[in-house]
Formats: C-alpha cells, structure tokens, sequence
C-alpha cells in the first residue's frame, strides 16, 4: 500500500518537508480561522479527519490518499495570502497552486502512483468546492464536472475536516451546506463514482454546450477524428506515434520550428508556428482527413482552444496523455536530440494539468509506471 511517510508527527513531517514547515507563521483571517496560523488549522483539520467516524471505516489506501490532501490542502496559502488595505486576510488561488505543489511533490521527490496522485492533488484542488458550490452560476454542472476528476465521498470528508478544523462563528452553518454537498451528490448519482453519461460523446457536449442535459444521449454527427498528445517532453510522445499510429498524418509544433529555424521561448515566432499549423489542421479538417496534433499541450487552456476549433469542424476529439517517472523523464528529455533545459522543464512540469474525462470525446492516459 502506497504511503506517504510512517512518521506522521507533526516535528518530523516539518523536518522532512520544508512545504510543511512553512505553513508555521502563515496568517489567516480570525473571522473564519480564530484558531491561528495555517500550520495549527492544518493540524486540527487532521486530528478532526481521523476522529470522523466516516474515516474509520474507509479502507486503509483511501484513509492515507484522504490524510495526505488534509496534509496539504492549504499548502499553498504561504504563497498567496494577503492583508488587504482593510485588515482582512484573503489566499484567493490558493487550492488552485496547491494541486500544482502537490502534483509536483508526489512526482518528483515523493514518487506517486498516478491515480493515487491525482486523487490527492484534485482532492486539493477541490477542497473548498462543498462549502461554495450553491454559489456557483451553475451548480450541477460543477458537481458533475468535478465529479470526474475527484472522489465527492472522500471530498466531503475533507470539507467536513476543514470546518471541524477551525475556530469561527457559522461554523455550523459551513457543516449544514457540507452536507448538502454530500446529499446533492447522492441526488445526482456521484457521491462515490464519476455521473455516469450515455457516452464519450454525451459528457463532452454537456459540458461544452449551454443547452444539454446529463441525462441527453447525444447523437454522433462527427465526420473525422483528431488525436491529440498531451505530455512533457521526454515523455515518448513521437516513439508513441511511430509505434501506434506509424500512418497518420502529425502535425508536430516542433517540426514547424525546427523548419522555419524558430526558438521554442521565441513567443511571437510560436505564434507564427501555431498559426501556420492551425491553417494545416484547417485544411485536413475540411476535407475530413484524420490526423494526430503533436504537442506539448500542458494547460487546460491551450487545449480547450484547439479542442474548440476540432469540434467546430465536427471532428471526433481523442485526447491521449503521456507520463513517464520524472527520473526517466529527465534522462529521455536529455537523450534527446532537442533536449529542453532542465530548469525549463521543471518550469514546465509545474505548469501540467492533467486532462481531465470532460475535455474531449475520449481521453486516455498512457503512464508508464
């Protein structure tokens, strides 16, 4: 069983991880943490999880997946806490970065199991999602959407955990609108999996129409395929491509560069590329020729443009993610004949967001382990 460390004192998890140590001293807003700085809100937050009769009765994988995002669930605050002009202490983006720190400690100095990691880093990221949910503009879709990267069970925990955690006023309330969020998911068929859809097709427009229910069975109108490759580089994504899709037309950035002699930290000339090879894809699109985009694809963002212009051309959008262990990642990028610096590539690996089910019609993750 995969574990974080066996000394869980809280002295010896300041002398392992300095992340931890630097919680010590973190302000944080009496109004809703009265009882002080992050690092004794982070401590309370795990004496109260481990407490939760809930807890218990989780199997022991799932109790250390739960304790490590309590662990690190504000780790981020030392990052990014203000005192605002008014006295008031905010850490807005805080779970945000915080899945960043946490991906990267559990791939680089902690070696992680994929799954294992990702449960961790997006139970980080969504830890403050139960008690503001209802707020959202839509809050079904926003359940249902994290519902596919995060066990709503396990969340809940957390959540739970994090209001016990703490010293203020409407700490009861914080616990009524946690458990609406459990009893919300309940209602809506994720509490404990990912809410099911009729098929690849149905979740994707769901959540990438305004006008669709869960419930909607999409009908396939896609005319062509897209595969597009998502990883670091010295991930194996061009060995990948000449072992599963030797066939296919790509069209690689890298090729482009190395074409038109263009510095991949050259931002206009990476614009001139990427331009040049959305008009490629264009044309392909058109006459409803698949083929494969072959890039780094490391942000949501990135990928939601082009995954916008596929789908506008009623291209079916398979979305395949590579991984390696960093070491094997570190010596590939080397081996490489356009190796990355290392300090740029661990620039990069902070930046990584794994795709997630939702963003395409079909998503895979090839992680070699």
């Amino acid at each position: 069983m995969w574990t974080l460390t066996k000394h869980k004192e809280w002295g010896a998890l300041e002398t392992w991880l300095p992340e931890i140590i630097d919680m010590r001293g973190v302000v944080q807003d009496p109004i809703h943490h009265a009882e002080g700085d992050v690092a004794t809100h982070t401590q309370l937050v795990l004496a109260s999880l481990t407490a939760l009769p809930e807890y218990a009765l989780l199997p022991p994988d799932k109790q250390e997946w739960l304790w490590t995002a309590a662990l690190f669930h504000d780790i981020e605050k030392r990052s990014t806490t203000v005192v605002e002009p008014d006295g008031r202490i905010t850490s807005a983006g805080h779970a945000r970065r915080g899945e960043s720190t946490t991906r990267e400690l559990l791939y680089r100095t902690i070696p992680t199991p994929f799954a294992i990691r990702e449960q961790i880093s997006k139970l980080v990221r969504y830890h403050g999602l139960p008690l503001w949910i209802f707020d959202k503009p839509d809050p079904l879709k926003a359940l249902l959407q994290a519902s596919q990267e995060v066990d709503l069970q396990l969340l809940t925990m957390l959540a739970t955990a994090d209001v016990l955690g703490r010293v203020c006023a409407d700490q009861a309330d914080m616990l009524y609108r946690v458990q609406l969020f459990g009893e919300y998911a309940r209602d809506n068929q994720c509490w404990d999996q990912p809410r099911p859809f009729a098929s690849g097709l149905s979740r994707f427009e769901y959540f990438n129409k305004t006008d669709r229910s869960p419930d909607y069975d999409a009908f396939d109108e896609t005319v062509c395929e897209v595969v597009m490759l998502a990883g670091l580089p010295g991930t194996g994504k061009d060995t990948y491509l000449a072992r599963h899709m030797p066939d296919w037309p790509v069209i690689s950035l890298d090729n482009f560069r190395r074409k038109l002699r263009i510095d991949p930290t050259d931002r206009q000339g990476t614009g001139y590329v990427v331009q040049l090879a959305k008009e490629e894809a264009k044309a392909k699109l058109r006459s409803r020729t698949p083929f494969v985009w072959n890039a780094t694809n490391l942000t949501r963002q990135l990928r939601q443009q082009l995954i916008d212009l596929f789908a506008s051309y009623r291209a079916r959008i398979k979305l395949i993610y590579l991984e390696v262990p960093y070491p094997q990642l570190v010596q590939q990028n080397r081996n490489r004949e356009y190796a990355v610096p290392d300090d740029a590539l661990h620039r990069l690996i902070n930046r990584v967001e794994i795709p997630a089910r939702w963003e395409a019609h079909e998503v895979v993750y090839e992680i070699t382990e």
